[in-house]
């Protein structure tokens, strides 16, 4: 029995350790497009004036659809407040959107929050990865993905909710189960970091909708920042 447990748990540490580096290379991507277009602004400005000191509207027209196509790919759709919180929204968002599915999220966090950045990566990645996921087994026309996180009475609050064809297998510790690989394994995970903090993990599953959410007590009263 020791050794059955011992090769699950190593798998599993395995699985997240690919995880975390397949997230980390997402949010990098994201992240150096971002600096690089940043970078390239100043150029980009001369060209477009440049194009119009000669009068040459077509050539704007075109250098500026160009813009906005590439611009398109490092996307920025939620600032929290929060940076890690962001890096991993926008890079998961960004790869939902490419992969047809409908987006509703919102979020307002500090800036700081006691719960960990590589914990917070982890959890808030395998909830999205597993919505994804779910959401590319249901036709384009189907598909969606809410997510909310917010500061709730000095606990940080994470749901994710998404467009679901099957229904899930759960063991009796609210998690699903070992048959479902990766999946499986991933929010296991989410569920030991969970069980770390203190928190509430919630998993309900619905006829065509998975449901979320994470609860974790913050260590100190923390609240939203102020958005402009």
């Amino acid at each position: 029995m020791r050794h059955y447990q011992t090769g699950y748990e190593r798998s599993t540490r395995d699985f997240q350790s690919s995880v975390l580096t397949h997230q980390y290379e997402e949010i990098k991507t994201i992240y150096l497009n971002m600096r690089g277009w940043r970078h390239d602004y100043h150029n980009h400005i001369q060209v477009l004036k440049a194009h119009m000191a000669m009068g040459q509207l077509d050539a704007l027209a075109g250098y500026l659809d160009a813009l906005e196509q590439d611009l398109s790919q490092v996307d920025t759709y939620v600032k929290s407040g929060n940076l890690m919180v962001d890096a991993v929204l926008n890079s998961k968002l960004s790869l939902a959107r490419q992969k047809d599915i409908a987006l509703d999220c919102a979020a307002e966090l500090p800036e700081h929050l006691s719960v960990s950045d590589v914990d917070l990566c982890v959890i808030l990645g395998n909830l999205l990865d597993n919505a994804v996921e779910a959401c590319e087994k249901i036709p384009p026309e189907g598909r969606f993905l809410r997510v909310y996180c917010a500061v709730v009475k000095h606990q940080l609050y994470l749901s994710v909710q998404n467009s679901a064809k099957e229904e899930l297998d759960f063991d009796e510790r609210n998690y699903i189960s070992k048959k479902r690989g990766n999946h499986g394994l991933g929010m296991k995970r989410v569920k030991v970091l969970v069980d770390q903090y203190q928190g509430f993990l919630n998993l309900q599953n619905q006829p065509g909708i998975f449901a979320a959410e994470v609860l974790l007590p913050l260590t100190a009263p923390q609240s939203p920042c102020a958005h402009p």
